[in-house]
């Protein structure tokens, strides 16, 4: 959920606006949040359903058996809710599960006639990029558009809507418990009375994000307060600070999203003018992020929270 570098940045920030919808029935299951790739339930099962996407309504009168994903988040959750031996390929920024199978498919520049020559009965989607949506609803394709989540619940949603589409609600619902489950249980286990304030990077620009953001709304239920906020200019909930304010701030916990990408960590931090005197820094509170995990909105979510409550347990206990 980052700009995800500069030349990323624009693409990332508009995505982030949108929101998906859809359908939540959950179950318990606290284990249920990992990948799996259970046996997919019979065709007739659920069928016909009607799926409310990001598109508007998506009717299916039967499942699903050639699934193309091009949305890293899309495909972790089709594999999560056992749906993964439908899915005939991925774009080139699915990298989890290892098992999904890669293509040289763009999510950000779609190609209409690759897509329709791998004969899909369903393509699910995070962006809308040169009306790729009416471009294959023309031609029959079935479309689900599956925005990027402003909010939790629409994280859970966009789950359901995949296990509803796909034959696979049980554990889609089970899924969604479990994420819920345990999130839940971290945030009421970290303490709160501290009044910790933190700094989430997306890049080297630096590109921030404030609370009004799906990864500032995560950081929010571990009582965090997000040093972004009070940027001059909030850009739509992902401002772009300068060195100076971060410094000025002071931030307790600084969170990198960039350390895959752009190789950032605590000691990396210490080089930049100024930053070697954070408290942060000084402390040994910078926790270096997975970046795939901080930008998708899937089950693994529930890592990204375990990552948080870890470093405010730390913070408050050193």
């Amino acid at each position: 959920m980052r700009p995800v570098r500069t030349a990323l940045a624009g693409a990332l920030l508009g995505v982030l606006t949108l929101a998906g919808c859809g359908q939540t029935s959950p179950a318990p299951d606290a284990d249920a949040a990992s990948p799996a790739s259970s046996a997919v339930s019979p065709a007739a099962a659920g069928f016909p359903v009607t799926v409310e996407a990001g598109n508007g309504s998506v009717a299916f009168a039967k499942r699903p058996e050639r699934i193309i994903s091009l949305s890293p988040t899309a495909t972790e959750s089709l594999f999560a809710i056992g749906a993964g031996p439908l899915v005939v390929a991925v774009d080139d920024q699915s990298n989890y599960p290892a098992e999904a199978p890669k293509s040289d498919l763009s999510g950000f520049k779609p190609n209409a006639e690759a897509i329709i020559a791998q004969k899909p009965d369903l393509v699910v989607l995070a962006n809308d990029s040169d009306n790729i949506v009416a471009k294959l609803t023309k031609i029959n394709v079935p479309v689900l558009l599956e925005p990027s989540a402003t909010k939790l619940d629409e994280a859970y949603d966009q789950i359901t809507d995949l296990g509803a589409a796909t034959g696979n609600k049980a554990k889609a619902d089970e899924v969604v418990a479990g994420m819920r489950k345990q999130i839940d249980a971290l945030a009421a286990a970290a303490p709160k009375d501290k009044k910790l304030t933190y700094y989430h990077e997306l890049d080297i620009t630096p590109y921030a994000a404030t609370s009004t953001t799906f990864i500032g709304q995560i950081y929010g239920l571990f009582g965090l307060t997000n040093v972004a906020d009070k940027a001059p200019d909030a850009a739509g909930g992902y401002p772009k600070l300068s060195a100076e304010f971060v410094a000025q701030t002071d931030p307790d916990l600084i969170f990198l999203a960039d350390t895959k990408c752009c190789a950032q960590s605590r000691d990396a931090l210490a080089k930049r003018p100024g930053w070697s005197k954070l408290s942060a820094v000084k402390n040994d509170q910078v926790v270096g992020l997975d970046d795939d995990i901080a930008s998708r909105w899937g089950p693994r979510i529930v890592d990204l929270a375990k990552e948080v409550g870890d470093a405010v347990q730390k913070a408050t206990t050193d």
